[in-house]
């Protein structure tokens, strides 16, 4: 423990509480990202219900982090969106645990209300992480910071499984409990965060530099190809693992869920050494890991469908892909700030987070339509294995903004 004390107060202050604002955030959102679609299904929605409210959430959230962006780059210090997404999420978690028996009408208040706070808080979250590194390289504050999202996710799907597990039905939208004193613990550390000293407002004097964004331009198709593989690994392959492939057995929805808790496990004790270690090293190194990794684990995936002993191959093609988003998640953000000057960070860092919720909207739908048409996973894996492989052309060797 006194290892540990060390290495925590290692890190500047407002680094800290930044990381600290991100675990509790992610505990919250751990429980309602994996267990929120069956509170719903519980409460009488039906899927197509569902599928609609979420992607009305995630394209709410899409003008929000376009919103937050432009807001920052306009001089506002990052604790004021994070603390109105945080009073958005609480009065939605309230709706939710008080309201959801009563159906669609809330339900779609309180995931567009989710939406709004979840676009407003990423780039500001980002640009916290960025802005409270010094004087500390911010590769390595963007280690620490996803190392706690890494974490808070984590406990957050363990409290959800135990709460799913305890609680039949309508016990459910407890996880939105879950969230409200997560947001709470959230806005009593946001105003130590805004005053610990660190630059919270920007360097420099907004200038509008000529053609500031296309450096960003591949940043962002690889962005959307990551996150789009990330977000695979919570919808399809789930649902690719229980129907089973060509000669793959299908799997125990209970095997399923173990083999996805390996892979965040995996995730969570990856995050900080290879983030650490990548810190050191230009953005490309990490980025080329990344997507080789992502490439490995999926063509494993694609080859599991092809054995009747698939299972075996899944187990390596998870640490792969842990591996991938371990290298990915801070990476692609230090690439995102080291590719535009100080006062376009805002916008491009919401530019960034955007991917994320256009990766959700797209990805999911065209993997499901994928699986249904082909009946297995082979081809959907087998493709993304290959765009990864592809995009490694993007990869920069280094950054130089404007």
């Amino acid at each position: 423990m006194a290892a540990l004390s060390l290495w925590w107060v290692g890190f500047p202050r407002a680094l800290r509480l930044t990381a600290l604002v991100r675990g509790w955030a992610a505990v919250g959102a751990g429980g309602i990202l994996f267990l929120g679609p069956l509170a719903f299904h519980h409460a009488g929605l039906d899927s197509l219900q569902i599928g609609l409210t979420l992607g009305m959430s995630s394209a709410l959230g899409l003008l929000a982090r376009g919103l937050s962006g432009w807001w920052l780059d306009r001089g506002v210090a990052p604790p004021l969106p994070m603390a109105l997404a945080a009073v958005l999420s609480i009065t939605a978690d309230l709706l939710l645990v008080l309201l959801l028996p009563l159906g669609l009408p809330v339900v779609l208040l309180g995931e567009g209300l989710i939406g709004v706070a979840m676009g407003l808080y990423w780039p500001a979250a980002e640009l916290a992480a960025a802005r409270s590194s010094e004087p500390l390289p911010t590769a390595r504050g963007f280690a620490l910071v996803r190392t706690a999202d890494a974490v808070g996710i984590a406990v957050g799907a363990a409290l959800g499984s135990g709460l799913a597990t305890l609680a039949s039905g309508d016990g459910l939208r407890l996880i939105y409990a879950v969230d409200l004193l997560m947001m709470l613990t959230v806005l009593g550390l946001l105003p130590q965060l805004r005053a610990a000293g660190a630059p919270m407002g920007p360097h420099a004097v907004l200038r509008p530099h000529r053609r500031w964004w296309r450096p960003l331009l591949p940043l962002l198709l690889l962005a959307l190809l990551g996150t789009g593989i990330i977000t695979l690994q919570q919808s399809a392959l789930p649902l690719d693992m229980v129907r089973g492939g060509l000669a793959r057995p299908p799997l125990p929805a209970a095997a399923g869920g173990g083999v996805l808790a390996l892979q965040l496990g995996l995730l969570v004790l990856l995050q900080w050494p290879v983030g650490r270690w990548l810190a050191r090293r230009p953005v490309g190194v990490g980025l080329r890991l990344s997507l080789v990794s992502f490439a490995a684990g999926c063509g494993l995936v694609a080859l599991s469908a092809l054995t009747g002993r698939g299972m075996w191959l899944l187990l390596p093609a998870m640490a792969l892909l842990a591996l991938g988003s371990a290298a990915f998640l801070p990476t692609i953000t230090e690439a995102v700030v080291e590719a535009v000057a100080e006062d376009h960070r805002g916008l491009a860092l919401g530019l960034y987070s955007q991917t994320w919720a256009v990766s959700g909207l797209l990805f999911p739908p065209l993997a499901g339509w994928t699986l249904r048409q082909l009946g297995h996973g082979l081809g959907l894996w087998s493709l993304l294995a290959l765009l990864a492989l592809a995009a490694i052309a993007l990869t920069p060797a280094e950054l130089r903004h404007p």
